[in-house]
């Protein structure tokens, strides 16, 4: 089953320096049948006004990972973290018994991310972030493991819960296949262009709610950036 939920069909809000897009309820985006998919509860499409940004608030028990599609996310933590996140790179914040973070656009232009919440499981932690580079020629016409709570991800960017998040740049008319588990759970966005995935359209933007697949062929019509959530129920 693949349901794919466009672009124009996803909640949100401009509030003129954050321009916001809800694939999943959050905020004052309420819809009953877009509560998460398995343990993934948000994916928002954020773009960023130049120097704007989040001031800081708290967060607690969930593994946030911001993907960074434009520009550069700039990171602060009550852990006495710092950094900046650049385009096609990932920062994961696992926020374990409590942390308050803030995080700016401190760039000339505006910054797109996808922000990535998912449940955790297992014993509650003290909080940690982290930042890594992904060069996107490592995941051309293959999909790499960004950040991970499976074995085998060593190279991931670590997350406290039963899923992986993944990215592949694919050039058009290439395919990639990506294996997904009996009773797991995946969604895929395209960050940029569109594909074909198992046989149905999917553009820029829009999201591709998938469980009961176990074989996913994924082939660009124009090149294209994706990214992909693989967790448990």
């Amino acid at each position: 089953m693949i349901d794919v939920r466009s672009f124009a069909s996803l909640g949100g809000a401009n509030h003129g320096w954050l321009d916001a897009k809800h694939h999943f309820s959050f905020a004052s985006y309420h819809d009953q049948k877009r509560m998460g998919w398995g343990a993934l509860r948000v994916w928002n499409d954020d773009t960023i006004a130049a120097g704007t940004g989040f001031p800081a608030h708290p967060h607690s028990d969930m593994e946030i990972i911001t993907y960074v599609r434009e520009g550069a996310i700039t990171h602060e933590d009550s852990l006495g973290n710092k950094g900046r996140t650049e385009a096609g790179d990932v920062q994961v914040m696992s926020a374990g018994t409590g942390i308050r973070h803030a995080e700016y656009n401190a760039e000339p232009d505006a910054t797109r991310i996808f922000q990535i919440w998912i449940i955790p499981d297992g014993e509650r932690k003290a909080p940690s972030w982290g930042t890594r580079p992904f060069p996107k020629g490592e995941r051309s016409g293959q999909f790499v493991a960004l950040a991970s709570g499976m074995a085998g991800d060593g190279d991931a960017l670590p997350i406290r819960t039963d899923a992986r998040v993944l990215g592949a740049s694919v050039k058009a008319g290439e395919t990639v296949e990506y294996v997904l588990g009996e009773g797991r759970y995946a969604y895929m966005v395209p960050a940029a262009g569109s594909v074909q995935i198992n046989g149905q359209t999917l553009n820029k933007g829009d999201g591709a709610a998938i469980r009961d697949e176990t074989r996913l062929s994924i082939t660009a019509t124009t090149d294209a950036e994706l990214v992909l959530v693989d967790t448990a129920a």
